[in-house]
């Protein structure tokens, strides 16, 4: 998962976790790639967020079980994005999802406990980011672009969840796998 940009309030999450599933190409492909015109020198990984970041209640391999087990018995799912929007309050550019939503929040709501328990500071609304870190004046000219980029992909919209990411913010801007962990099986993970 990677962030677009050193901007305040970015620095907030450096230390902190997030719990992500990747999307794989073309579509990841082309959702760096819009993300990158609309935000030169970005690092873009397309994604959704399952858990969005956040300190740990425990040690990194506590978390691990915790999340292995609770994904235990997951079923892979299917997510398909929808229709590009933006968050009033953020500016955040994004995909909102046609199908999907209500895994996610279920697995959100499961795993948002223990060593991942965490309030966040806006409801959780399962999305693709495609644009953050943006002047509020830039957001609807860039919204429209997008839309009219994402109106032309001609390639499938959707991909089935089968693993997931925890990642770490290292620094501005960068975030590093830490762990993937396969929905519906069991994981052993190490003390």
């Amino acid at each position: 998962m990677q962030s677009s940009s050193g901007e305040p309030g970015e620095a907030q999450t450096v230390g902190q976790f997030a719990l992500v599933a990747y999307i794989p190409n073309p579509l990841a492909r082309f959702l760096d790639d819009l993300r990158l015109e609309l935000t030169p020198g970005s690092k873009p990984h397309a994604h959704v967020t399952i858990l969005p970041p956040r300190p740990l209640n425990g040690d990194l391999s506590s978390t691990l079980r915790q999340i292995a087990e609770d994904i235990r018995g997951v079923a892979p799912f299917r997510v398909e994005l929808g229709e590009i929007d933006v968050f009033d309050a953020s500016h955040v550019i994004y995909l909102g999802l046609a199908r999907g939503i209500r895994e996610l929040r279920q697995l959100y709501g499961g795993l948002n406990c223990g060593c991942l328990k965490y309030t966040e500071p806006y409801p959780y609304h399962p999305h693709t980011t495609i644009a953050q870190n943006i002047r509020p004046e830039d957001a609807a000219a860039m919204a429209s672009i997008a839309r009219q980029r994402w109106a032309r992909y001609a390639c499938p919209r959707g991909f089935t969840v089968t693993m997931l990411s925890l990642v770490q913010h290292v620094t501005l801007s960068i975030w590093e796998d830490v762990a993937e962990l396969p929905l519906g099986v069991e994981v052993p993970v190490g003390n």
